[in-house]
């Protein structure tokens, strides 16, 4: 049983189609970028103190973290994870461009390891 085809539209009726279905599909939205004084001021408001407070504890609070980094503390704040310094031996590269191998200086590195709370929250 062959089927009879189907009547062909035009071309311009299909773009009308193709942006209906566009529109109708959630488009992927850039990821908000929010600053300590964004922080601190939602902090102030939710504890009822000055913005001013707030901020210069959010900056001590951050500040005390890269203090215990320098220090080579590993620092683990419940519920959200663990932050570590972590050393990064010297290696041999390659450069991309020429080819050429090169020498990579060993480095430290910040390493995030997220608590099992904030990974079921996200």
């Amino acid at each position: 049983m062959a089927k009879a085809a189907a009547p062909k539209k035009p071309a311009a009726a299909k773009a009308p189609a193709a942006q209906a279905s566009a529109d109708k599909a959630p488009a992927k939205a850039a990821a908000a970028v929010v600053s300590l004084k964004q922080l601190a001021a939602g902090l102030a408001e939710t504890h009822e103190m000055p913005k001013k407070q707030a901020e210069t504890l959010v900056n001590d609070f951050v500040q005390s973290l890269a203090d215990h980094l320098k220090a080579g503390d590993k620092i683990r704040i419940n519920g959200l994870g663990i932050l570590e310094v972590k050393s990064r031996p010297a290696r041999m590269g390659r450069n991309p461009a020429t080819g050429q191998q090169i020498e990579i200086a060993a480095s430290k590195k910040i390493a995030f390891r997220p608590a099992k709370e904030l990974k079921e929250a996200v």
